[in-house]
């Protein structure tokens, strides 16, 4: 199991379960395997690119707010990566899903960098989030049942004109 901000991917017992569309709970499932094994997890950036899908411009931008601020450098400067890195960057992604703005993903970051002491903190943050996200998902359900009615109704009147023909 990966642990990311020290604490596991499992789903916490309060959490809404997440369905792929191969039916696993998101939640819980297993994270995307590294490519390398740790201890050989060294990774350019064009490599991380082309395993997260983000752009080496999104990438330095990350570093450069502080979002990924400890990138490890080459003797000649290069960046490399870990699987840790790759972990965050994941968790990154999901915040981003979320809506979560850069500058509290930032403070986030800033937190976790603080320590043990900042917990309770950043879970106020997550908490915080999660409504956000909870009250997006319930708009989106009533968008849903719109969009479901409307297409009923053009199922609907399509299929009227027919059994008045026969």
């Amino acid at each position: 199991m990966t642990v990311i901000d020290g604490t596991s991917r499992s789903t916490p017992a309060t959490s809404t379960r997440i369905q792929t569309s191969s039916g696993v709970n998101a939640c819980t499932a297993m994270p995307k395997p590294h490519p390398r094994p740790t201890g050989k997890d060294t990774y350019t950036i064009s490599e991380v690119v082309a395993f997260t899908g983000l752009t080496a411009h999104t990438l330095r931008w990350y570093e450069r707010i502080g979002l990924m601020p400890h990138v490890d450098r080459s003797h000649t400067g290069q960046r490399r990566f870990s699987n840790r890195d790759l972990d965050w960057l994941v968790f990154v992604g999901k915040l981003r899903l979320t809506g979560m703005p850069v500058a509290d993903m930032v403070r986030y970051a800033e937190l976790l960098r603080e320590g043990e002491s900042t917990f309770e903190e950043r879970q106020e943050l997550l908490e915080s989030t999660r409504r956000d996200v909870i009250t997006r998902i319930a708009e989106l359900h009533d968008t849903l049942a719109v969009l479901d009615h409307k297409i009923e109704f053009y199922a609907g009147a399509r299929r009227a004109p027919e059994r008045h023909s026969a």
